[in-house]
C-alpha cells in the first residue's frame, strides 16, 4: 500500500462559519424564548445538533508530520499540508512523524568472519517517507526498525573479520566501506516499512571481554610480523640497489664470497632491530 493524498481543506474558513451558525442559533434561542415560540426554539436545537458534527473534523498538522487518514478501517490518505485543517468528521487521524530520527542501538555480542567474539554497536539515522507503508504494512514501525537494525547489524559482522593485515575489509580498518554495507543491508529490510535509512555507523566495537587480552597479544604480534615482512621485502631491493649501483659505477669488484658477506652485513644492519654498532676496517678488502 502507497501513500496518497488525502482530502482536506483550510479549516479556518470552515471555523468561521461554524462561528456564524453559532451566531445564528444563539439568536434563535433567544427569539425563541422572548417570543415564546417554539418552532424558533426547535429549529435552533437542531442546527445546534448539526453543527456540533463538523466540529471533529478538524485537526492540526505540524511541520514535517503527516496524518493518515481512515474511514471505518479503509485508508483513505494523508494530510501533509501544515496549519489548521479540516476533513471529513467521520475520518480517524493518526499523526505519524517525517522528523529525521536516530538511535543508538545496545551493545551486542556476536561472532565475526573469523570466529572471534565481538562487541559491536551502531547508530541508525531514519525517517518515515511512506505514511501508508509505516501505518499499514508493520504492527509497530519504531520496534520494527529496532529489531531489524540489529538483526543486520549481527548478519553484516558474520561477514567481516574483526582485523586483517591482508587486503581483505576489516571492522577496524575500512570503515566507510562497513558502513555503506550495513546501511544497505538495514535499508533492503526496512523498504516495505515506508523506512529511509539516512546513515548507519558503527559506534562501538572491541572484542568480548574474555578474549580481549589473548587477541590484543595476537594482534599485536600480528603486527609486528606483517611490519617485517615489509622491512625484509625493502632490505633485499636496498641490497639489490647497492649492489647494482657499485657495479655500475666500478667501485669495487667483488667476488661471490665477498658479494655474499655484503649481503650478509647489509640486512643485519637493515632488518635489525637494535642499532648496529661500527666496525673500522684498518685493512685491505680480503683482510679483517
Amino acid at each position: 500500500m502507497n501513500e496518497r493524498k488525502g482530502f482536506s481543506i483550510t479549516g479556518i474558513p470552515v471555523a468561521l462559519l461554524l462561528l456564524v451558525l453559532a451566531a445564528g442559533i444563539l439568536w434563535l434561542f433567544i427569539q425563541g424564548s422572548t417570543q415564546s415560540e417554539p418552532s424558533l426554539l426547535i429549529t435552533g436545537i437542531v442546527l445546534a445538533v448539526i453543527g456540533v458534527l463538523p466540529l471533529s473534523g478538524f485537526f492540526q498538522v505540524q511541520p514535517n508530520q503527516g496524518r493518515v487518514l481512515q474511514l471505518f478501517g479503509r485508508y483513505t490518505g494523508t494530510v501533509r499540508i501544515e496549519g489548521l485543517r479540516w476533513t471529513h468528521p467521520l475520518f480517524s487521524k493518526r499523526a505519524v512523524s517525517l522528523r529525521i530520527r536516530n538511535f543508538d542501538g545496545d551493545k551486542i555480542k556476536v561472532n565475526d568472519a573469523d570466529g572471534n567474539p565481538i562487541e559491536i554497536a551502531a547508530v541508525i539515522v531514519w525517517q518515515v517517507v511512506d505514511t501508508a507503508e509505516a501505518v499499514f504494512e508493520v504492527d509497530d514501525y519504531e520496534s520494527f526498525v529496532h529489531i531489524q537494525s540489529e538483526s543486520a547489524l549481527r548478519q553484516m559482522t558474520q561477514h567481516y573479520a574483526y582485523d586483517a593485515h591482508d587486503e581483505r575489509p576489516s571492522l577496524r580498518s575500512h570503515g566507510d566501506e562497513i558502513n555503506e554495507h550495513l546501511r544497505a543491508q538495514i535499508q533492503e529490510r526496512l523498504s516495505k516499512a515506508g523506512v529511509k535509512v539516512i546513515e548507519a555507523r558503527i559506534s562501538h566495537l572491541a572484542y568480548a571481554a574474555e578474549i580481549a587480552q589473548v587477541m590484543l597479544q595476537r594482534q599485536q604480534a600480528s603486527a609486528i610480523v606483517a611490519a617485517r615482512e615489509r622491512i625484509v621485502e625493502g632490505a633485499v631491493g636496498m641490497v639489490q640497489m647497492a649492489l647494482a649501483k657499485i657495479s655500475e659505477m666500478g667501485i669495487v669488484e667483488l667476488d661471490p664470497e665477498r658479494k655474499a658477506a655484503m649481503v650478509s652485513n647489509l640486512l643485519v644492519v637493515l632488518c635489525g632491530d637494535r642499532a648496529t654498532q661500527p666496525v673500522v676496517n684498518t685493512g685491505s678488502l680480503y683482510s679483517g
